[in-house]
């Protein structure tokens, strides 16, 4: 498991979707994907293929789910398992109003042995590996003996591995938006957590933005989930493969790795969708690189004209100067 968690791209809602997801995987073999969060409730009355269906090129992708029945979030687990997802992972972290009303995400931070529990039921429903990911604490809660509780209460039922917002959420008085930057980062406390629990898989996210910070913190702990910097500068996951895994990148530059994304762009349309599904995810894709601008303000708004199909993604490469990978360059 710990080779498993050593880099991943995290959970966000209205970014990693299947679209997202097959396009990181066209950037690093080895990267763990993440689905957006999933809720017991819509897992168990919602349309179930289109909530969690995903193509076999994304794997390996864990599934992320929202909720805090036991039975509920086995029964889910259960359901992704039989879809074919590498991971089942329990949402302790996200501290919107939606979550908090319906006691789940951040809050169960302060219930550890509830989140025990659902751990518990879910390893016994699948054979696959049942994961966490929370923060460091909620509201006033101390930091030490809440992370630490936590962590104990899943390792004992069971948990195969812990992913640490480094952060903690503030429930009152904070926008979700706000809890991503406000709240300041205490990676040492992840760190101590690992030095506490050897043998637990731990992964610590929030605020790492380059391989060189990863690197960093994989002389710490175990893995390194990075969010909104691989999201808005997906290049960065070019060199992943190279740095990290000691393997070649997919393709031998970002130009060719956008170009595999063509078909798929053509094939997406052809069943109806819009180019835009698509090409919203690839925006920041050459991000510090001469034609950046041009390339994302054309993917912007051709992208979803009428009729727009994968040559908008053609034209937009023809303004950008190309990059080579790390095993390329």
């Amino acid at each position: 498991m710990k080779d498993l968690i050593k880099f991943s791209v995290a959970p966000m809602m209205d970014w990693t979707d299947r679209h997202c997801r097959v396009f990181h995987r066209r950037l690093s073999r080895h990267a763990r994907l993440y689905t957006e969060m999933v809720t017991t409730g819509a897992v168990l009355h919602g349309p179930r293929e289109r909530l969690l269906g995903f193509s076999s090129e994304e794997q390996p992708v864990a599934l992320q789910l929202g909720g805090s029945d036991p039975a509920d979030l086995a029964a889910s687990a259960r359901i992704a398992a039989g879809f074919g997802y590498a991971e089942i992972n329990l949402n302790v972290g996200c501290p919107s109003d939606r979550v908090q009303d319906g006691r789940f995400g951040a809050c169960l931070m302060r219930e550890p042995a509830l989140v025990g529990r659902c751990v518990e039921a879910m390893k016994r429903a699948v054979d696959i590996p049942v994961t966490v990911k929370c923060r460091i604490g909620v509201d006033d809660q101390d930091t030490g003996p809440a992370l630490d509780e936590l962590a104990h209460a899943a390792v004992s039922a069971g948990m195969d591995a812990l992913v640490v917002h480094a952060r903690k959420a503030w429930l009152q008085g904070l926008s979700p938006k706000e809890n991503r930057d406000v709240p300041p980062l205490d990676y040492a406390r992840v760190w101590r957590l690992k030095q506490r629990l050897p043998d637990l898989p731990i992964a610590v996210n929030g605020g790492i933005e380059t391989l060189d910070e990863v690197e960093e913190h994989l002389r710490h702990v175990d893995g390194v989930m990075i969010g909104r910097a691989a999201y808005q500068n997906p290049g960065l996951l070019c060199d992943v493969d190279a740095r990290l895994f000691g393997g070649d990148a997919p393709f031998a530059s970002i130009r060719a790795a956008a170009e595999s994304m063509l078909p798929y762009i053509d094939a997406h349309v052809a069943q109806g969708g819009k180019a835009s599904n698509v090409t919203r995810h690839m925006l920041g894709l050459f991000q510090g690189q001469p034609g950046a601008r041009a390339f994302r303000r054309h993917l912007a708004t051709a992208a979803v004209k009428p009729r727009a199909g994968a040559e908008v993604l053609a034209d937009a490469l023809a303004l950008v100067r190309d990059v080579p990978t790390a095993e390329a360059a």
